[in-house]
């Protein structure tokens, strides 16, 4: 995300202003929404007056959400993504709220997310922990963490080549927490991370655009064996941007699947992984 947070400061305040004002009306929208769908729950057995009170909470924003609202709109520094591709988000928070929402990245557009599933857990995770101080100046309320990579984007091609040789980078085997063996394998999150299942996963991070920087490998093979492990009911989304890149795209491909695959907008791909117990074809070495 940094790295795209960077390039947003060469826009035309013109389109700046555009954008900051669609992204403040869809937290609008999203919280007008979220409303009726929770007080769609009420039961006709309860008194008028707890409906009333009920209601009024519901409808209510959150600190979070009031806080971007702000932010945005006075701010000329727009989310990275387009209207088009954040909605493709948005929509699912939407239909399943609350979310357990892990996010790879931390940026202009943190604040935006965090304020779309204001009453479930969002967390941040990234790399640079100098950006993780710069941003939580300004949004002190997120959480966001440090996290240290095994890999560089120059690795990519003999990561992709090799993995298979390793058993525990095989579907069957593969797990994230104290898996030095597979290099893929992210072993350094926080607990909070391992410790939780998540409905949502946005991949907007590492940093992947010279030799020495992490890549996003390691990311999308870690969200596609979480999603594989999942215990709960229903898929795992995952989005994952800037999909116009090689090693976006082909460890996807890899590792989250064509057939998983179910919205395409932009540079952002949006992916509905069923467990690995509800999957008809789980042996075997590959994920696909």
């Amino acid at each position: 995300m940094k790295e795209n947070a960077r390039e947003t400061t060469n826009k035309t305040n013109r389109h700046s202003w555009v954008l900051v004002a669609s992204v403040a009306g869809l937290i609008v929208g999203s919280l007008i929404i979220s409303g009726f769908i929770r007080s769609a729950d009420t039961s006709f057995l309860c008194s008028l007056a707890n409906k009333q009170g009920r209601d009024a909470e519901d409808f209510a924003a959150t600190p979070i959400q009031l806080q971007a609202i702000l932010h945005y709109a006075t701010s000329k520094i727009t989310p990275q993504q387009s209207y088009g591709e954040i909605s493709v988000t948005l929509d699912v928070l939407k239909a399943r709220p609350p979310c357990n929402f892990l996010v790879f990245g931390l940026g202009f557009d943190s604040l935006m997310w965090k304020s779309f599933n204001a009453r479930g857990t969002t967390i941040f995770l990234e790399e640079d922990p100098k950006w993780v101080a710069t941003v939580l100046k300004t949004a002190p309320t997120l959480n966001a963490h440090t996290v240290q990579y095994r890999t560089q984007l120059q690795e990519a091609d003999e990561l992709l080549r090799t993995y298979k040789s390793e058993p525990y980078c095989s579907p069957g085997k593969a797990y994230l927490r104290g898996n030095f063996q597979c290099k893929l394998a992210l072993t350094g999150l926080p607990d909070v991370v391992y410790d939780n299942e998540w409905d949502l996963i946005m991949i907007d991070a590492p940093r992947g655009y010279f030799p020495e920087a992490p890549g996003r490998m390691a990311a999308i093979f870690s969200a596609a064996v979480m999603a594989r492990a999942r215990k709960g009911p229903g898929v795992t989304h995952v989005f994952l941007h800037d999909v116009d890149r090689k090693v976006e795209k082909t460890f996807a491909e890899e590792f989250l699947c064509r057939k998983y695959l179910v919205k395409h907008v932009g540079r952002l791909w949006h992916f509905e992984i069923p467990s690995a117990s509800n999957m008809t074809n789980s042996g075997g070495d590959s994920f696909c």
